[in-house]
């Protein structure tokens, strides 16, 4: 017998980092990308997915989604007078929460708001989520991949899939190393100092071709230089999650932030402050309490690029 096609709304428009606490006025294209995860489960459905305006050209022409709306009053009000079978809200922002709320549908995953309070609560299978959200030792301590908690919270158990970008890259290899260098506003600790870039880059410009981060202002250019690269070198960033969803190998640095919960699906090798004597290790903070220039440091120029070598060889 044949599935009956559901209709779904998934509402990740990128405020709010699903299992983080904190709500940004700056989008947040990393989420956005990686949550695309779910769309695994929904390729014979009609999704329609509510996205921020700046983070729409990471769904262009998403095989699996059927429609894609941008958050904006008419969107809003026209969701409302719509009827789904499924709403997943991903989104801890009160009044994405209220509308999730609002939305008719039958079965509900996510966030909801809380009339009470006037603050995001948790559908039925979201509680934990919530808990790492809110309790910054279980987040550090935390074993499980992103996308676990994220399958989890829809009923589901994630088997390994990927992420699914609609984009497809005009570009070939041309560069064997790319070095995507920078970080947003949200988390500078994150970037590695730039001195080691350029220690890095005299390692590898005795033998390797090198290309500096492009396509910062037009994300389908990003997409096309991070796919002109055999390997990048990256910070815990965007460009991260687009490497990996363009299968591309590549080499991650970590510092104040969660290397554990990224699943790298065999395609990258990760660095982090193994060494570090730090009891707030990983801090998430956006200044360093103990270090001049952060725990970015413990990694160094030569190790990043044996490992590089590595892969290029």
């Amino acid at each position: 017998m044949e599935k009956k096609q559901q209709k779904v709304l998934i509402i990740k428009v990128g405020y709010s980092e699903t299992l983080d606490a904190g709500i940004s006025t700056v989008t947040s294209y990393g989420d956005v990308l990686r949550t695309t995860v779910l769309l695994n489960l929904y390729k014979d459905d009609h999704v329609t997915w509510l996205v921020d305006e700046k983070a729409f050209p990471i769904l262009k022409g998403n095989p699996f989604i059927s429609r894609i709306m941008i958050y904006n009053l008419t969107s809003v009000l026209q969701l409302q007078a719509e009827e789904f079978d499924t709403v997943i809200n991903l989104e801890k922002v009160p009044g994405l929460c209220a509308l999730a709320d609002s939305v008719s549908a039958w079965r509900r995953y996510g966030f909801r708001f809380d009339r009470r309070s006037g603050e995001a609560e948790a559908y039925d299978g979201t509680h934990d989520v919530l808990d790492i959200c809110r309790n910054i030792e279980h987040k550090r301590h935390r074993k499980a991949f992103w996308q676990e908690g994220l399958f989890e919270m829809v009923g589901a158990h994630w088997k390994d899939e990927g992420y699914i970008l609609g984009y497809q890259p005009k570009t070939k290899e041309k560069f064997d190393i790319g070095f995507n260098y920078q970080v947003g506003n949200k988390w500078p600790l994150k970037g590695w100092p730039m001195t080691y870039w350029k220690k890095l880059e005299k390692l590898a410009g005795r033998k390797y071709s090198v290309s500096w981060q492009q396509g910062q202002d037009d994300m389908e250019a990003y997409f096309d230089w991070i796919n002109s690269c055999r390997v990048l070198v990256t910070n815990d960033s965007f460009g991260m999650h687009i490497a990996i969803a363009l299968k591309k190998k590549f080499v991650a640095i970590f510092g104040p932030t969660h290397c554990q919960e990224n699943c790298l699906y065999g395609l990258g090798t990760a660095f982090y402050p193994k060494d570090v004597t730090c009891d707030l290790f990983p801090c998430r903070e956006e200044k360093c309490p103990h270090f001049k220039d952060g725990c970015m440091t413990a990694t160094s120029p030569q190790e990043v690029f044996d490992t590089v070598k590595q892969m290029l060889d």
